[in-house]
């Protein structure tokens, strides 16, 4: 809930100049990516209206700036096609509930765990859909195609055969406008700037770009979808999926914007009830699920925002435009909205940083290329899903190869230290039995690491007695386990008795599980430390040699 030391920060003057800023760079995204979802500019402007003022209030972090967004434009789409508007309202509204229960779930502190390389390679397919998306736009054609990679050779078939000459000089203007502005004067609203200008030139110099076409004045009065509740099932994954990326792209954004200022850390699971209750709110205005967006919080803090006031104050800028200027807003030309959306696209990708996670490791390269294409051959979510499995798998195959099996060196004891560098006492310093051997397993022991070496231990031979000490085993899963137990067993079947030190109490009920760990403590083959269980070997092969 909104609390008092949230308007502490407030510097009224920077704040306003801050959420003016926005509003100017918002403007044309807000409009542009409406269109895009295929629900309409209107529905834009809404979003950034009421879910950017919602989710500024309610949120974690008070710089975040939310609102229509190209990744959840991505999601949206095939949505409206398939359910049609009132559909993507009413995802919304369940996309909203979730996010709410995901905060009280405390879900907000698994954001960490999602490694940089699949954020990159999702980001990286989200530009390469957001860009091909607006293929037909910028080319002035009217093709269809349900993915987004035939849709755009689509769009180039149709213009080679019919070329428009004129959306395609506009598209290109405006992308090298933004592009370039955006490098030498990052701080001004080089989108705005363009669209403003194409607009004008396609109205007095005729050029004949098709417009947006007309936009209502104004908010509209809240209001229910019309829900299908023949549908509402089916209607229950996309709110998953849309939920998914508004909890993802809106937490990345606060790290990125506790990354710009640091006196503020953003509370992760606050942020989740805000960006529910922008999606709960957004619908009953007519508007489209909503996100954090990263470019406009980051253009926030740069123009000096101290606190939730400028987010607030870019909703308002846009709201006295919905109001006042849509007559204006209707006039855009489609083209100028691709060329802005595209040059989003280009902006989104940051070649620095994939220069840096390619030559960092291959397994994250990997990891990168992976989830890009899964982006765009799939949808987010399952990308988002394929690329932590594979980074799961390359993770469990490095810490695996950290697990080691080492023989203590019991014979080589003059040197005046513990033989395993621990836990000997000076007098278990002596020479012991050539029959018993002592291992020691470093590491984790669990499914990934576990079978090599203890296969390589069970095929110990002319050997009396085992000493395994497991005090530096880090992780003990049940095939680990599983395995352990096999190998003692098989030892045993071959007459060589197994003693075990050192087990960690957390590992222990473990082992009991499978039984093994209540046989060795049955014939007192448990010891706490490695010289206890060295001087009980040394008895039992002295009495198997007699």
């Amino acid at each position: 809930m909104p609390q008092r030391r949230d308007w502490r920060q407030v510097r009224i003057g920077r704040d306003l100049l801050a959420g003016l800023m926005v509003g100017l760079v918002a403007l044309p995204l807000a409009v542009g990516f409406g269109v895009s979802s295929g629900v309409g500019a209107e529905a834009g402007l809404v979003t950034a209206i009421v879910a950017g003022t919602v989710a500024a209030v309610f949120g974690g972090s008070r710089f975040q700036v939310s609102g229509p967004t190209g990744a959840m434009t991505v999601v949206l789409v095939p949505i409206v096609a398939d359910f049609g508007a009132d559909g993507v309202l009413v995802v919304g509204l369940l996309a909203g509930v979730v996010l709410v229960g995901l905060a009280y779930a405390r879900a907000g502190r698994f954001i960490r765990y999602v490694p940089v390389p699949v954020v990159e390679g999702f980001t990286v397919g989200i530009a390469v859909i957001i860009a091909l998306q607006q293929v037909p736009a910028a080319l002035g054609v009217g093709v269809h195609a349900d993915k987004v990679v035939a849709l755009a050779f689509r769009a180039v078939d149709a213009w080679v055969v019919d070329p428009q000459w004129v959306p395609f000089a506009i598209t290109t203007a405006v992308v090298v406008f933004v592009v370039a502005l955006g490098r030498l004067r990052p701080r001004w609203p080089a989108s705005l700037l363009a669209v403003v200008a194409a607009t004008a030139l396609n109205s007095s110099l005729g050029w004949g770009a098709a417009p947006i076409g007309a936009i209502p004045a104004g908010l509209p009065a809240p209001s229910l979808p019309s829900i299908p509740w023949g549908q509402v099932d089916s209607l229950i994954l996309p709110a998953i999926a849309v939920a998914a990326l508004a909890a993802l792209e809106s937490l990345l954004s606060a790290t990125v914007a506790d990354a710009m200022s640091v006196e503020d850390r953003h509370d992760p699971n606050r942020e989740l009830v805000g960006q529910g209750l922008a999606n709960l709110a957004s619908p009953l205005f007519g508007g489209i699920p909503a996100t954090a967006a990263i470019a406009r919080t980051a253009v926030n803090i740069r123009s000096g925002a101290g606190s939730r006031l400028a987010a607030v104050t870019h909703a308002a800028f846009l709201l006295l435009v919905a109001v006042a200027a849509t007559r204006w807003v209707a006039q855009i030309p489609l083209a100028a909205l691709s060329g802005v959306l595209i040059a989003t696209a280009v902006q989104m990708v940051r070649v620095s940083s994939l220069r840096a996670l390619f030559r960092a490791t291959r397994s994250d390269a990997l990891v990168l290329a992976i989830t890009a294409v899964a982006t765009i051959a799939f949808d987010l979510v399952t990308a988002v899903i394929i690329g932590l499995v594979v980074a799961g798998f390359f993770a469990l195959q490095q810490t695996a190869r950290t697990a080691s099996l080492h023989e203590i060196p019991l014979t080589d004891t003059h040197g005046g230290g513990s033989p395993d560098g621990t836990d000997h006492s000076s007098e278990e310093r002596s020479l012991l039995d050539d029959h018993i051997v002592a291992y020691r397993i470093d590491g984790p022991l669990f499914f990934a690491a576990a079978h090599d070496f203890l296969l390589e231990l069970s095929d110990v031979s002319d050997i009396r007695v085992v000493i395994l000490r497991l005090s530096r085993v880090t992780t003990l899963d049940a095939t680990g386990a599983h395995l352990l137990a096999d190998t003692i067993r098989r030892l045993e079947g071959r007459h060589i008795t197994v003693l075990l030190s050192g087990v960690q109490p957390t590992h222990a009920p473990v082992l009991a599980n499978l039984g093994v760990y209540d046989e060795l403590a049955h014939e007192n083959h448990l010891f706490d430390t490695t010289p206890e269980a060295i001087r009980h070997a040394r008895l039992h092969a002295a009495r198997a040699h007699h």
